[in-house]
């Protein structure tokens, strides 16, 4: 299983629509530079935030397919879009993405306020373990489309 970026996406403020980038710099315990959850202004600052939202890119395909929502250009409101991984089987592990290195929080299940900000439907689209997961930052560093994720697996890193 080889498991990659696909996209990433920030937004720089709460309800305003995610903005895709190409790269972007993970910074340790806050987020990603110059979105709103390391801006401390997203919707749920202070009360259930992620530093940063990954997102199987496998899942918006079956989304798509089924309802035929528009979840290819950040309307799932998550920051990264992986593709080739299952994300909770990254559940108590560190992983490296580019330059910089990310531990797994929590799963990210959807709420309904983000059909307030797309379209109706979403929430249930995001449910069947489709709405992502929370990780951590624990080293700083660039993150890239198409920048490999690697497990860390005690001295050595595991390609996935």
């Amino acid at each position: 299983m080889q498991g990659s970026i696909e996209a990433i996406f920030i937004a720089v403020a709460g309800s305003v629509p995610m903005i895709p980038v190409e790269e972007v710099h993970a910074i340790e315990s806050a987020g990603l530079e110059g979105d709103r959850y390391m801006r401390r202004n997203g919707y749920w600052s202070g009360v259930d935030e992620c530093e940063v939202t990954f997102i199987e890119a496998e899942g918006l395909d079956e989304i798509v397919a089924e309802t035929g929502l528009l979840v290819r250009c950040g309307e799932h409101r998550r920051n990264v879009v992986t593709r080739g991984i299952r994300l909770m089987d990254l559940r108590g592990r560190r992983f490296t993405v580019g330059e910089a290195v990310f531990e797994y929080d929590r799963p990210r299940p959807p709420c309904r306020y983000i059909e307030g900000l797309t379209q109706p439907g979403m929430t249930r689209a995001l449910t069947r373990g489709r709405g992502g997961i929370c990780v951590r930052v624990v080293k700083t560093g660039r993150i890239r489309v198409g920048d490999a994720i690697s497990i860390e697996k005690g001295e050595t890193d595991e390609r996935v």
